[in-house]
C-alpha cells in the first residue's frame, strides 16, 4: 500500500475481500449503504482519484496500517484516545454512579467488539460510540454549553477596546513599507489585517480560559504581530488578491470560497475575516458539522446560539441537503455575499458521506479553507488529490498560525456557471444567424445517457437520424445537443446549459426522440435495434422529461412553437440525474453500469 502506487481492486482475490470489508464494516460501500453513502460520481465532485482507484477518508498511513493488518501502535493509540475522550465524557456528566458504571461497561463493550479486527477507521469508531453515548442519554449535545460559553468568550474578545485598537494599530515600521499610492496603500492594509486575524484564528486559550479579559492592546499586539508559517501563505494572498509587497488590492474577479469551520469559539473569529472578505467582493459559503461532535460547532449552533445566531443574522441558511445545481447558481449569483450550509456528516471530514449540497458546493467554488488540524490531515495526509485548491490553515508544532497548499489535480475540468452560459449564448447567436437566414431552427431532444453505459451508442444514434433529417429538410437549423457533449460535462452542467438555449424563444420546433427515430437510426447502419434500444425513446430520458417541462412552459411564452415526439403524458417515468449522472437515480439500483 505505496501512496505512490496505490492498490487497485483486482490484482488480489483475498487482498480484494479485506479492500471490500474495510469499506463495509466503516459504513462507507456504495454498494452497501447507497442512502447513506455519496455516489462514485459525488465522489469525483470532489475528489480526483485515478481509475479503479477509490477514495478513503483517512491518512494513507492509516489505510496502510489497516490493510496490512498490523494493528500498528499508531492505530492503536488512535482507537485508545476514542475510547477515553467517550469515557472521560462519562465521568463528566453522568452523576449517578449506577449509570456511570453501566455506561462505561458498556462502551468498554462495544469499543472491543468494533476494534476486534482492527478494520475500523478511528473516526468512524468516535462517531459510532458518541451516536450511541447520545441514544442511551438521551443528551442533545453534550457540550452545548461549553460551546456557548466559548463563542460568548471570543465575541467579547473581538468585541473589546484593547483588541480593536490592537487591530487597527499602525507602528512607525508598518508606514515606512507602506507604497507611496493610496491604491496601493489598500491592499496593504487589506494584507496587514487578514495576516492578523489568521494568527490570531488559531489562538483557542483565548476562547477557552478568561485570562483573555485582562489583555492589554501590547498582550493582542503581541499575539497578532506573530508572521504566519507554512507554503500556502503567499499562494493563498495570490488566490485572493491582496498582496503586501506588491499593494495590489481590488477584485476584478470575485472568488467563491467554501469555509470549513472548526472549533467553537474559533468560528468566531473565523466569521471577522470572512466579513473581510466579503468586504474585499469575494463571497464564502461557510460549512458546519450536521450534528453534535465534542466541541466542534454545528449547524444546530448556528441556528440556535445567541451569540452565533446575532453574528449571522443576514447569512443566507441553507438547509436543503439534496441542492440541484439550478438552485444553487440561483443563490450563488443572488446578492447573499456570505451563505451557511451543513455537510452531512457528524465526524471528522468525510467526503464519502457528504451531502449532495456540500459536493456540489465543492465542485462550484473556486477553492477551499478548511480551520483546524483535523481537517488538515484528511486533506494533507493522503495521496488524493483534490478538485479545488485547498488551504488548511491550523497551528503548527511551534504554536504559531500555519498556512498549508494543495493545489487540485491538474487533470480536473471544471465547468463554471459563466462558462457554460457563454458555451450557451454561442449556441443561441447560431440560432439568431440561422432565423436571420429564414431557416427553421429546431431542437431535438433525445437519448444521451439515460442507457448506463450506452452513451456512444446514444449519440451515434442521435447524430445519423439528424442528419437523415437534414438530408429530407430543406433550409432547416437542426440543434443536435450530442455534437456539445465535453469531457467533464455531467448531467447537472448539460441541463443548465441547455434550458439557457431552451427558453431563449428561438426554437420552432421541438422535436422528442421517438422509436420510430431508433429503428430508422439503426436501419440506416444496417443493422437491427438491439434488446436495449428496443422500445425506447424520449420518455425514457431523465433530461427528456425535464425538457419537455419546459418545452410546455417556452409553449406558453411563444405559442407558434411546434412539439413533436411523444405525448406529454407519457413522460412520468423519470425524476431526478443520480448526482453527476447522465441518468434517473432509480436505474442505479437495477442497472450495472
Amino acid at each position: 500500500f505505496n501512496p505512490e502506487h496505490p492498490y487497485r481492486a483486482g490484482e488480489d482475490p483475498i487482498m480484494d475481500a479485506w479492500y471490500t470489508t474495510f469499506f463495509i464494516e466503516n459504513h462507507l460501500d456504495y454498494s452497501a449503504y447507497p442512502d447513506c453513502v455519496a455516489s462514485p460520481e459525488q465522489v469525483r465532485f470532489m475528489v480526483y482519484a485515478e481509475e479503479n482507484e477509490r477514495y478513503y477518508p483517512c491518512s494513507d498511513r492509516m489505510f496502510g496500517s489497516i490493510m496490512r493488518r498490523e494493528k500498528s501502535r499508531c492505530l492503536q493509540e488512535k482507537y485508545e484516545d476514542v475510547l477515553h475522550r467517550i469515557l472521560d465524557l462519562i465521568d463528566r456528566q453522568i452523576e449517578n454512579e449506577w449509570d456511570k458504571t453501566f455506561l462505561r461497561c458498556l462502551f468498554k463493550s462495544k469499543y472491543q467488539h468494533e476494534t476486534r479486527d482492527g478494520l475500523m477507521i478511528p473516526s468512524r469508531l468516535e462517531k459510532r460510540l458518541l451516536k450511541l453515548y447520545l441514544d442511551r442519554t438521551q443528551i442533545d449535545d453534550p457540550y452545548l454549553c461549553e460551546k456557548a460559553g466559548r463563542n460568548k468568550q471570543a465575541f467579547r474578545m473581538l468585541s473589546s477596546e484593547a483588541f480593536q485598537k490592537a487591530l487597527n494599530h499602525i507602528d512607525e515600521g508598518d508606514l515606512l513599507s507602506f507604497p507611496a499610492m493610496l491604491s496601493e496603500i489598500k491592499g496593504c492594509v487589506d494584507c496587514l489585517k487578514l495576516q492578523r486575524l489568521f494568527a490570531l484564528s488559531v489562538e483557542d486559550s483565548l476562547w477557552e480560559s478568561d485570562v483573555v479579559l485582562q489583555y492589554t492592546v501590547e498582550d493582542f499586539l503581541m499575539l497578532l504581530g506573530r508572521s504566519l508559517a507554512g507554503d500556502g501563505v503567499e499562494p493563498l494572498w495570490d488566490f485572493l488578491l491582496v498582496h503586501r509587497k506588491q499593494g495590489a488590492s481590488g477584485m476584478p474577479h470575485p472568488k467563491k470560497i467554501l469555509w470549513l469551520v472548526d472549533e467553537a469559539g474559533g468560528v468566531m473569529v473565523d466569521l471577522a475575516i470572512i466579513r473581510y472578505l466579503t468586504q474585499l467582493g469575494h463571497k464564502v459559503i461557510i460549512s458546519f458539522k450536521r450534528g453534535p461532535l465534542f466541541t466542534k460547532v454545528d449547524f444546530y449552533d448556528a441556528q440556535e446560539d445567541e451569540i452565533l445566531c446575532r453574528e449571522l443574522e443576514d447569512v443566507l441558511l441553507m438547509k436543503e441537503q439534496r441542492l440541484g445545481k439550478n438552485e444553487l447558481v440561483h443563490i450563488l449569483k443572488s446578492d447573499k455575499n456570505i451563505m451557511a450550509i451543513c455537510d452531512g456528516t457528524r465526524e471528522d471530514l468525510n467526503l464519502l458521506l457528504a451531502s449532495t449540497t456540500f459536493a456540489r458546493v465543492f465542485k462550484e467554488v473556486d477553492c477551499i479553507i478548511s480551520k483546524g488540524p483535523d481537517q488538515r490531515r484528511r486533506f494533507f495526509d493522503t495521496h488524493f488529490r483534490f478538485t479545488q485548491d485547498i488551504y488548511s490553515i491550523a497551528k503548527d508544532e511551534n504554536g504559531v498560525a500555519s498556512i498549508w497548499y494543495k493545489a487540485r489535480h491538474p487533470a480536473v475540468i471544471k465547468f463554471s456557471h459563466k462558462d457554460l452560459e457563454k458555451k450557451a449564448q454561442a449556441i443561441i447567436s447560431q440560432m439568431e444567424a440561422a432565423k436571420q437566414k429564414g431557416m427553421t431552427v429546431i431542437f431535438y431532444s433525445g437519448i444521451i445517457g439515460s442507457i448506463p453505459g450506452r452513451l456512444a451508442m446514444a449519440k451515434r444514434i442521435m447524430s445519423i437520424f439528424i442528419r437523415f433529417l437534414k438530408e429530407q429538410s430543406a433550409n432547416t437549423f437542426i440543434i443536435n445537443p450530442s455534437e456539445y457533449y465535453e469531457a467533464g460535462m455531467d448531467a447537472d452542467d448539460l441541463m443548465f446549459m441547455w434550458e439557457i438555449v431552451q427558453r431563449s424563444c428561438l426554437i420552432d420546433i421541438w422535436r422528442f426522440q421517438l422509436y420510430d427515430d431508433i429503428i430508422k437510426a439503426f436501419e440506416i447502419m444496417g443493422t437491427k435495434v438491439p434488446p436495449e434500444w428496443v422500445g425506447k425513446d424520449a420518455t425514457f430520458s431523465t433530461g427528456c422529461t425535464k425538457e419537455m417541462k419546459i418545452a410546455l412552459e417556452v409553449q406558453k411564452q411563444h405559442p407558434e412553437m411546434q412539439i413533436i415526439g411523444p405525448s406529454q403524458e407519457k413522460f412520468l417515468r423519470r425524476e431526478e440525474y443520480g448526482i453527476g449522472k447522465m441518468y434517473d437515480r432509480r436505474l442505479s439500483e437495477i442497472c450495472a453500469v
